[in-house]
């Protein structure tokens, strides 16, 4: 008869049921999760790079479709709010250190926590949809960084702009939250717990 010592049993040999299983799997947990959110940040700075290298579909400045939001969409919904918001504030110092510049990471700033505690509110009501939340995050992330565009340059013509940003965040928001619905729904729940 062989019999087995508790301290040399492998960790994923307990019952599920049993409090010693959960104990050792919750390190294992947070160290994949803080694997996968840095993976996501390295991942929404290339995108942030790839929208500053190619040339802007339209003529109006300051208008982008926003491609690294959709990171921080399937982080909000897949990991927790406070990893998505690490992942966001990451890529915002790197891009804003290695290629978008001081200004550049002043006004991604603004207009991130403006967008993330809108989408946030929005999430947390449980009323909208992904699309809902990244097209409230859109407009947002837009009107934070024409409020600090406002408050930079001290001039209120600025906010003649306004439409023209609501629409774009509109259009952009929705595009973002379509793609990242679609990603979500492919994406296995169990690979981020």
């Amino acid at each position: 008869m062989q019999s087995y010592n508790d301290s040399t049993e492998h960790p994923r040999s307990h019952a599920p049921g049993d409090p010693r299983s959960s104990v050792q799997s919750a390190p294992r947990s947070r160290a994949k999760r803080v694997a996968i959110s840095a993976l996501f940040a390295s991942l929404a700075l290339i995108f942030s790079y790839i929208e500053a290298i190619v040339p802007a579909a339209t003529a109006i400045p300051g208008i982008k479709l926003g491609i690294a939001n959709l990171v921080v969409i399937i982080a909000m919904h897949r990991l927790d709010l406070r990893y998505a918001l690490t992942i966001n504030l990451v890529r915002i110092a790197l891009a804003g250190f290695m290629f978008s510049g001081l200004y550049g990471a002043i006004y991604s700033l603004c207009g991130c926590l403006v967008s993330f505690a809108v989408m946030c509110i929005l999430k947390k009501t449980g009323l909208f949809s992904v699309i809902g939340v990244s097209m409230g995050g859109g407009v947002a992330h837009n009107l934070g960084q024409l409020c600090i565009a406002a408050f930079l340059v001290s001039g209120l013509e600025i906010f003649y702009y306004t439409p023209v940003l609501i629409v774009s965040g509109t259009i952009s928001g929705i595009l973002i939250g379509w793609l990242g619905h679609i990603l979500l729904t492919h994406l296995p729940a169990k690979l981020f717990l």
